[in-house]
C-alpha cells in the first residue's frame, strides 16, 4: 500500500498546474524552435538554388573561355585578335570610311517645327 501511495505522490506532483504550466512554457520554447528551424532550412535552400545557379554559369564561363583559348593557340585566331583589338589591317588592304551628311540634319531639323501653323506653312511651302 505504501508503495502505491508513493507512486501516487510523484503523480499528484507531476499533474500539478505549475509543473503543467511550466511543460507547457517548455513546449512553446520548442515549437518556436522548430518554426525558426524551418524558416532557416527554406532560406538554405534560396541560397542553395542561387550557388546551383551559379555554378553552372561559371561552368558555361569556363567553357567559353576554354574555346577562347584554343581559339587564341591558332595563328587565325591571334591575328583577329589583333585586329579586333588595336583596328590593325594588313598591308594591301583597304579602309573604307563612312561619313554621315551634316546638311541633311541640319534640313531635318529646320523641316520639323510643331504647331497648328506650321501645318499650313509647309503646305504652301
Amino acid at each position: 500500500m505504501r508503495n502505491f501511495q508513493r507512486k501516487r505522490g510523484w503523480r499528484n506532483i507531476l499533474e500539478s498546474w505549475p509543473v503543467l504550466g511550466f511543460l507547457g512554457i517548455l513546449m512553446l520554447f520548442f515549437v518556436w524552435g522548430i518554426i525558426g528551424f524551418m524558416g532557416k532550412m527554406e532560406v538554405t535552400r534560396q541560397n542553395k538554388k542561387i550557388a546551383e545557379n551559379k555554378v553552372a554559369e561559371l561552368q558555361q564561363e569556363k567553357i567559353k573561355l576554354s574555346s577562347d583559348i584554343a581559339k587564341l593557340k591558332t595563328e587565325g585566331g591571334v591575328e583577329e585578335s589583333i585586329r579586333l583589338k588595336f583596328g590593325l589591317a594588313k598591308e594591301g588592304e583597304g579602309l573604307i570610311v563612312v561619313v554621315d551628311d551634316k546638311n541633311s540634319q541640319e534640313e531635318a531639323i529646320d523641316n520639323f517645327s510643331p504647331g497648328f501653323f506650321s501645318f499650313f506653312t509647309k503646305w504652301f511651302k
